[in-house]
């Protein structure tokens, strides 16, 4: 069985490097036109189930990528897969954060081992916890059952299903660029996960303007 898994289209809030975690940022038009670009190029795939955040960047990359293609009543939000919670820091810039030693959310950036989280902000381990109790508990009992499974999320949360599935740790969390709409593929056989592909794209990165990712 194969789980693939797209990160959403550009917003606003990518272009201006904020952190976005849960606030729910619509997609802008490049983010629309990068949905477009991908769904005219990946591979035509019968999904026999396709999972989503239930924030709106995430669906309507979604309907963007599967209309016409799968029934979008059928889509399933699940509130496990939502984004990486940055708790009072959402909004604020990231580039700044990045440059300061003394931001609390610059280990976030650089040292996620180290990276201590205050204002009911989400942790790593509880991120990866959360992903991973979605993968063992929803996903992997598919695998009789299902052949592909699509899921429509965020950079940070498909990241952590990586980790959840053992294939990286989360010192190394930030290590690939995930470009918006970019797919990372799981391959789950007899229970025995294999990162496939990670964070490939189906459009050209110079045509686009892509915003911030680690």
């Amino acid at each position: 069985m194969k789980l693939y898994m797209i990160r959403h289209g550009e917003t606003d809030w990518n272009r201006r490097k904020c952190f976005q975690g849960r606030v729910d940022v619509p997609l802008n038009d490049n983010g629309r036109r990068l949905a477009q670009l991908t769904r005219e190029k990946m591979p035509l795939i019968a999904y026999d189930r396709v999972y989503c955040s239930p924030l709106n960047r995430a669906r309507e990359t979604a309907q963007i990528l599967l209309e016409g293609r799968y029934p979008l009543d059928q889509i399933r939000l699940d509130q496990r897969i939502i984004e990486m919670d940055f708790g009072c820091y959402e909004g604020s810039d990231i580039t700044k954060a990045g440059k300061d030693p003394q931001h609390p959310l610059y280990n976030m950036l650089w040292h996620p081992e180290l990276y201590t989280p205050g204002d009911k902000a989400e942790s790593f381990q509880q991120l990866v916890d959360r992903s991973s109790g979605f993968l063992k508990d929803e996903i992997v009992p598919l695998e009789k059952e299902c052949q592909n499974i699509l899921l429509v999320a965020h950079g940070a949360l498909i990241r952590s299903l990586v980790v959840a599935a053992g294939k990286k740790a989360i010192k190394d969390f930030w290590g690939v660029k995930y470009l918006n709409c970019c797919q990372t593929v799981l391959d789950i056989t007899d229970g025995v996960i294999t990162l496939e592909r990670e964070a490939e794209i189906f459009y050209d990165p110079s045509e686009c303007e892509p915003g911030w990712v680690k």
